[in-house]
């Protein structure tokens, strides 16, 4: 179990609980009792913890080496499931992963970031950092989609499209603006959900919906608290101050108005109890699709570029 470093008073009652399960497990005395204290405690502290989370302490949730990815939802959530991979011109990016599934009865098209679950992993994902690739494989998937009349479900969770000079050879800002462009206009319903983090272009590029989701201890922004700090003091160390400058929480999009609604997580975050947080979302995304699906595509498609035209303000001044 890995500990944030705000969740210090949680390693510690984790330690006394690990020593009386030790106790208990030689059946050398009773102490049923002052485990079931113990839990209790745990319960209530955790509670108090992640009820007072800053946006820099749910930036760090977020990035949980334990939370979920796309792959284990998709495991969860479809009973089907048959990943499709490459662009069809370069390469299939592994930072993108997308295919076909089944939840219950509806056939659905899910494309999001995969981050990997180890080192190891996290390197052949590339930290879920698409490339071009990434985002053509996306945008041809949501075409199959709608020449199905599947609906697309997003999972977002990336750092941010990756930056490196290949990925801007083969045109990553092209490719993110022509899913923007194409996502605004797709006949079927697309469902976003930012699961992790949601920073920059990289999270925009699968990131245009008729709605958009943000679990509870998420965040999604212009740009990551650390390059913000970088850029505006010359160093990451001022990081916490530049999470609370960008009101990146998922409560300030929901006040902006930039999303549609906050899922809740388990108590503790999606990685305290991952199962219970997949049926939370499962349950959500069915929820979201019954209220969407009939909708005729043209009016889907005006609310949909309605929605973000109001996104953001302005005022009309006077010339000069």
């Amino acid at each position: 179990m890995v500990f944030l470093d705000f969740e210090k008073p949680l390693e510690d009652l984790f330690e006394e609980l690990s020593k009386l399960q030790k106790i208990q497990e030689k059946k050398e005395v009773d102490v049923s009792e002052p485990i079931r204290e113990m839990e209790q405690k745990i319960k209530n502290t955790r509670k108090e913890i992640y009820s007072n989370l800053n946006g820099w302490q749910k930036v760090q949730v977020s990035r949980h080496p334990e939370r979920p990815y796309t792959l284990y939802y998709i495991e969860q959530i479809c009973k089907t499931f048959i990943e499709l991979h490459g662009d069809r011109n370069i390469r299939d990016d592994k930072a993108m992963v997308g295919g076909l599934g089944i939840i219950d009865n509806q056939s659905v098209v899910i494309i999001g970031h995969q981050k990997g679950i180890n080192t190891k992993m996290r390197q052949y994902r590339n930290f879920g950092m698409a490339n071009p690739e990434g985002y053509r494989k996306a945008l041809r998937l949501m075409k199959l989609a709608e020449r199905f009349g599947f609906p697309v479900i997003t999972f977002i969770d990336t750092p941010g499209a990756y930056h490196g000079p290949e990925a801007e050879e083969r045109g990553q800002a092209e490719a993110i603006a022509r899913n923007l462009f194409e996502m605004a206009r797709l006949r079927v319903p697309i469902l976003c959900y930012v699961i992790g983090e949601g920073a920059s272009g990289g999270a925009l590029g699968i990131g245009l919906g008729d709605k958009v989701f943000m679990l509870e201890n998420t965040w999604y922004t212009v740009i990551s608290p650390e390059s913000c700090s970088s850029i505006l003091w010359r160093s990451w160390d001022y990081k916490q101050q530049a999470a609370e400058a960008l009101k990146l929480t998922a409560e300030h999009m929901l006040e902006f108005g930039l999303i549609d609604d906050i899922v809740k997580e388990p108590l503790g975050g999606a990685h305290a109890d991952p199962e219970t947080m997949a049926k939370t979302l499962k349950k959500h995304i069915k929820k979201e699709l019954a209220e969407i699906m009939d909708e005729k595509p043209e009016t889907r498609i005006k609310k949909r570029i309605n929605k973000y035209t109001k996104m953001g303000q302005f005022k009309k001044g006077t010339p000069a």
